[in-house]
């Protein structure tokens, strides 16, 4: 973080010299100094460069579906063709399904969420030194790059919904009430994408090689996030608990639960919730203890 601060000259210049002014009001420096140490987001700050974020956040939709023929399509139709193949998969492999509910209905809702973070967790982990020019030449909130990066996905995961929509009417399942809580869950899975893309996308402006380890975190997250098979599925109550310090664990669970009406693990999902909030806070932490060096490494 940058302040500026301003400060009396130290000497008043002298007549005709080209700091003059021409009304004789006193001249004032401008400090730039970083701020020291950890400090709460700087909100107001935030606020004042609200139209930034916003710029860019249109700046990376129009990029990543430039001189593309399906153009936002794509939000669809990537969970759909997913959807299609972690079904067959769970079906050549006998998953369990919850009984009465089909394998894709069950399978799509969860893999909306997961789409969002596998794809906004690398992008806001890229964010820094794929804007290097934004970096080292003019000034703004540095973490509005991983928040735009990370919040054009919640937008494929709102296309995504209509689309899962006709899924359930194909099958004839109503959506649960309990569908009202799913801004909960967008915000949850925005977060945790933030969370981890946060502090990957400091530690990559120092040392490139985290470039290679993001497809390999999101990888064995993959495996860990009930996506095509279900909690239940695992016997031991520990275990699951332990496997809930993912922060994707009870959010995608969560999510379907709320879409379909199915028990909801709340042990899970604090847990989830809890981890996803510690590991935001840290990625903070660290991303302002060092965005003063950023300029000199990116």
């Amino acid at each position: 973080m940058i302040e500026s601060e301003a400060m009396p000259a130290a000497s008043a210049p002298a007549a005709g010299s080209p700091r003059a002014t021409a009304v004789g009001a006193p001249e004032h420096e401008v400090v730039i100094r970083p701020t020291p140490g950890w400090r709460a987001v700087n909100w107001a700050e935030m606020y004042e460069f609200r139209e930034l974020l916003a710029n860019l956040i249109w700046r990376d939709v129009a990029a990543r579906y430039k001189q593309s023929v399906l153009g936002p399509a794509w939000a669809i139709l990537q969970p759909t063709i997913m959807a299609l193949i972690f079904t067959a998969v769970a079906i050549i492999l006998k998953v369990p399904m919850p009984e009465g509910i089909p394998a894709p209905v069950f399978i799509f809702a969860a893999l909306i969420p997961w789409t969002m973070f596998a794809q906004g967790m690398p992008a806001a982990a890229g964010s820094l030194v794929n804007s290097i020019n934004m970096v080292t030449k003019v000034y703004f909130p540095r973490l509005f790059l991983p928040f735009a990066a990370a919040a054009i996905y919640l937008v494929d995961g709102i296309l995504a919904l209509p689309v899962y929509g006709l899924l359930l009417a194909y099958y004839g399942i109503a959506p649960h009430w309990t569908i009202v809580f799913l801004p909960v869950f967008y915000l949850l899975t925005v977060l945790a994408a933030l969370a981890i893309g946060v502090v990957l996308a400091a530690l990559t402006v120092f040392f490139r090689d985290f470039k290679h380890v993001v497809p390999f975190v999101v990888q064995i997250m993959f495996y860990i996030t009930p996506v095509f098979w279900s909690i239940g599925s695992i016997e031991s109550r520990e275990i699951q608990l332990i496997m809930s310090v993912n922060p994707m664990f009870g959010i995608a669970d969560g999510f379907r639960s709320a879409v379909l009406g199915l028990p909801m693990q709340w042990d899970c999902l604090l847990i989830s919730t809890a981890s996803t909030a510690v590991l935001f806070l840290i990625a903070i932490h660290y991303f302002r203890r060092t965005e003063r060096l950023f300029a000199d490494y990116v």
